[in-house]
């Protein structure tokens, strides 16, 4: 299939105006196909050739102004359309095309738990041509009209209101102009709860399995919603541009969520089955919030050609952390931010396929090169760097410019020069400049703090390497002299700002040097930080006796830091976990902590005879913080759903001390009576996702069989317990389990997107490795015909999930190194091996550096 190149895609909308699609989907024609029949209208400015995207199972006809045209012209996915004439135009394409499994196009899915059937559309970012024909690009915005026959029961969800003309019979409300990857269609026997707000129809929507869930739950989503939907609009001039908004909660998605305009579509782990904590919690909120925001930056103004979608996502980003903060109960989202998301952009832009937050366009000369860059760039760099800009700007300026983006372009394409434009008409500052430092240029500047005595004061000096300008504040902390809390804690002395470069001279300050000098304390820049070794030896002491989460996140980050580079030892890390988790306060912390410390430090950084004693600390860490969380009652593990945080303790953080315990367990006596008894001693009691993390971690140790799953199984044959028997099988460490799994994910191609990742998650174990060792010479050439034969959502997850990320040694890495030669690669798996390839170097680096 051809790629859509930027020429082409300029070439056409030169030549193009679309005013109209009506299409019509048949829904009820079977469980592989589906019939789409559809009418464009268009004009051509000139005469010329173009041509038309579509991806059929069968073409069978079409025509052009009423003319036939022969369906054996079609080439791969590109029907010509030669000797156009200057004028308006109709195209009609009918079509049958395949559901898909793997979450792009029309994606079908079957509930085991209730048999029910489900379809919906992921379009993103050339798919709509698996849907119905198209001129497939972001800057050909057109009306869609379209309508949906669909099963006796089915609801059918669209970017606008939808009615039921006759049984089964749907229509979709036209919608605005918007692009082609953006158009959307959900259909199934749906449990819906709806309301209205601000005179529009709100709703959310779930498979019926999880309307328990939904239900427990929707007070709480509505209530994000709303919140969300009042500060955009008291932030932004342009009102919301569509006519409802309805959230669907989709089975097998494969992305957190996508901004559909009017009908969003998440990930349907979104609904909660089993307890999760209150971080996870704001997690879903951010992403309610996050696609809000695309409903003005991204579908009321689009992105001209793919390179600038790191805009799009940046600013989402940035405004679902910020309006979370602003509108919600979640007031302290950017400690999540930093724990959990900047270390994603600074692993990113330090592999060799870093770009720029904002690419040159001929970077990226296609769509295949286009769909490389949704990483740690365009998300967290991004919107790192648009809140240094808004601290360097101030958010009024900031917020002026943005209104003038979207008054100037609205319904239609903007570039980045024409988003520079619009901030430069609110500010004085040189935001070109600005533009060019932080937004074409890569990698990370760090900012090295140099502490001076003086007598009878202290300076500060700060040394960068990189080139970006910084605007940061300076936190200066002491240890506490209050005997009440002990000199464990550090108290405030005193926050400065400091423009990085600095003018030649050091920060002077009053007063003896301070025990602590923490270089950008509010985490408003993107750098790596490094202290002065006396702030740095306070830190390793003191970090859970410091005040703010948001200073702790960011010294665990330059903890984080330090190990990849080698400049800590990943013991001294564990370590400092074991001293100061038992203490944290912050969830966010903790869960990031940990997961760093386990997937991290446990398996890849520390070297195979040191992993035991760093198991044997992670569980003794969790013991600690179980002991911490002692005395919860049966009513605190009860949903939240009042809008207010837990209490004291959190029963969050002892779910994550858990958790975390049993992935931890190398022996399987404890987590055998956990699960035999249905509940861990003092709670919580065991629910779906519980119970499969006990079961997986029991099969990797080679405590539990094929028949204690298929049990396990029947107990909970929801589309989760199906995904967990699939990690389970895989786990189990014997030679027959291991060639069955990998034939299921390498040659039998039925496997869904979401069963693949699930048995390649259990496939691959640490304790396994010389079960495993031949698997990893098979690894490259299989997952490299996997890719070409499956397409980019399964080579992303062959490269993400089954890649043998345990095998941290020189033939894994020559065997890689060799992979990436083979010109047939497919790009998106070219990419993941890259990226992968980097860390396990950076792995082995960092063991031959301790």
């Amino acid at each position: 299939m051809s790629v859509l190149t930027r020429n082409e895609a300029q070439t056409r909308a030169q030549l193009l105006d679309v005013h109209r699609y009506t299409v019509d989907l048949d829904l009820t024609t079977g469980e592989e196909t589906f019939d789409s029949r559809t009418a464009i209208r268009f004009t051509a400015h000139e005469a010329g050739d173009t041509f038309v995207e579509i991806k059929p199972e069968t073409l069978r006809a079409l025509s052009l102004d009423g003319q036939p045209l022969d369906p054996a012209r079609l080439d791969g996915n590109r029907y010509p359309l030669d000797r156009l004439t200057e004028g308006p135009h109709e195209l009609t394409v009918d079509a049958t095309m395949r559901y898909s499994r793997t979450g792009e196009g029309m994606h079908r899915f079957t509930d085991p738990a209730d048999g029910e059937t489900y379809v919906y559309t992921q379009l993103f970012m050339d798919d709509v041509q698996r849907v119905f024909a198209a001129f497939d690009q972001p800057d050909l915005k057109s009306v869609f009209d379209i309508t949906v026959t669909a099963p006796t029961g089915w609801t059918v969800l669209g970017n606008g209101t939808t009615t039921q003309a006759t049984d089964g019979h749907w229509t979709i409300a036209p919608t605005p102009p918007i692009s082609t990857y953006l158009v959307a269609v959900a259909a199934g026997p749906w449990h819906s709860v709806t309301t209205h707000h601000a005179g529009l129809p709100f709703g959310i929507h779930c498979r019926r399995s999880l309307a328990p869930h939904l239900d427990a739950d929707a007070d709480e989503i509505l209530g994000i919603t709303r919140a969300c939907y009042d500060r955009y609009h008291e932030k932004f001039d342009e009102p919301y541009p569509f006519d409802s908004y309805d959230q669907a909660f989709v089975p097998e998605f494969n992305a957190g969520a996508m901004e559909n305009p009017g009908l969003v579509t998440f990930r349907d782990e979104f609904i909660y089955r089993s307890a999760v904590t209150d971080t996870e919690r704001q997690t879903r909120a951010m992403v309610i919030a996050h696609e809000m925001a695309h409903m003005w930056f991204g579908d009321l103004v689009t992105l001209t050609w793919w390179d600038d979608i790191w805009l799009n996502e940046s600013f989402a980003e940035y405004m679902g952390y910020q309006t979370l903060t602003e509108a919600t109960r979640f007031t302290d989202t950017w400690t999540d931010f930093g724990v959990a998301r900047k270390g994603w952009g600074y692993d990113a832009d330090q592999r060799p396929t870093t770009h720029p937050v904002a690419p040159d366009p001929d970077s990226v000369p296609d769509t295949a090169s286009a769909l490389l860059n949704f990483d740690g760039i365009s998300y967290a760099k991004g919107a790192s760097a648009l809140r240094q800009l808004v601290a360097w700007l101030g958010e009024k300026d900031f917020l002026a410019g943005i209104n003038t983006h979207f008054t100037r372009h609205k319904f239609a394409n903007a570039t980045l020069a024409d988003f520079i434009d619009s901030l430069a008409t609110a500010t004085d500052r040189d935001v070109h400049t600005w533009a060019t430092s932080w937004l074409r240029t890569t990698g990370i500047d760090t900012l090295t703090a140099h502490v001076e005595n003086t007598g009878n004061s202290w300076n500060l000096t700060v040394d960068r390497t990189g080139n970006r300008p910084h605007r940061i504040t300076v936190g200066t902390y002491d240890h506490s002299l209050d005997t009440q809390t002990g000199t464990e804690q550090l108290v405030l002395r005193d926050r400065f700002e400091l423009d990085i470069p600095q003018d030649g001279t050091p920060s002077t300050h009053l007063g003896l040097r301070p025990d602590l000098v923490v270089l950008n304390d509010n985490d408003l820049t993107y750098a790596k930080i490094r202290l002065d070794t006396p702030s740095w030896d306070t830190a390793l002491t003191h970090l859970s006796g410091i005040p703010d989460a948001l200073t702790r996140a960011l010294l665990w980050n330059t903890a984080r830091d330090m190990v990849r580079d080698g400049e800590l030892h990943p013991a001294t890390y564990l370590t400092a976990a074991r001293t100061h988790l038992p203490y944290e306060t912050d969830l966010a912390l903790v869960q990031g902590v940990l997961g760093f410390a386990a997937t991290h430090i446990t398996d890849r950084y520390l070297a195979p005879q040191d992993r035991p004693t760093a198991l044997a600390t992670l569980t003794s860490l969790c013991r600690d913080l179980l002991r911490r969380t002692e005395g919860l009652t049966a009513k605190d593990w009860e949903p939240n759903h009042d809008g207010t945080p837990p209490g004291s303790p959190d029963p969050g953080l002892r779910l994550t001390a858990v958790r975390h315990f049993i992935d931890a367990a190398t022996q399987p006596d404890g987590i055998q009576d956990w699960l035999t008894e249905g509940t861990v001693p003092g709670g919580p009691e065991l629910d779906p996702e519980l119970r499969w993390r006990i079961l997986t971690r029991l099969a990797v140790l080679g405590a539990t069989d094929e028949a204690a799953i298929a049990q396990e199984l029947g107990n909970d044959p929801s589309a989760t317990g199906q995904e967990g028997a699939a990690r389970c099988r895989a786990a189990l460490p014997t030679p027959e389990a291991k060639e069955a799994a990998w034939q299921a994910m390498f040659t039998e191609d039925t496997l869904s997107n979401y069963l693949f990742t699930a048995t390649a998650q259990g496939f691959w174990q640490p304790e396994q490795s010389d079960l495993l060792n031949d698997y990893v010479a098979r690894y490259y050439p299989d997952a490299t015909a996997l890719a070409a034969r499956r397409g980019p959502a399964m080579a992303e997850a062959a490269g993400r999930y089954a890649f043998p990320a345990h095998a941290i040694d020189t033939d894994s890495l020559r065997l890689g190194t060799a992979t990436l030669d083979d010109p047939d690669l497919t790009p998106a798996l070219r990419r993941k091996l890259t990226d992968q390839l980097d860390d396990l170097r950076r792995a082995l680096a960092v063991r031959e550096a301790h």
